[in-house]
C-alpha cells in the first residue's frame, strides 16, 4: 500500500464534497459532514491551508468509509 499524501483540510473538504457530502452544522473550527446514505465526518478546520496529519486523515476516511483512491481523484 502507497503512503498517503498529505492533504490539507480544503483539499479534504471539497473532495468530500465532491462525493456527495453535504456540510450539517461547524462547531468552533471543525466541521460536520453528512453524506445522504447516512455517512458522516468531521473535518479540522482550525486552518485551512495546513496539512492535516496521515493518521488523522486516515482516521476520516475511515469515519466516512471513503477509500483514499477515492478522494485521490476528486483532487
Amino acid at each position: 500500500m502507497n503512503r498517503l499524501r498529505m492533504l490539507t483540510a480544503e483539499e479534504l473538504h471539497k473532495a468530500l464534497l465532491s462525493l456527495g457530502f453535504q456540510p450539517l452544522r461547524q462547531k468552533g473550527s471543525h466541521v460536520f459532514l453528512r453524506h445522504p446514505d447516512g455517512r458522516g465526518a468531521v473535518i479540522p478546520r482550525h486552518n485551512p491551508h495546513a496539512e492535516i496529519g496521515r493518521g488523522l486523515l486516515r482516521k476520516v476516511l475511515h469515519d466516512a468509509h471513503v477509500r483514499y483512491d477515492e478522494i485521490e481523484t476528486r483532487l
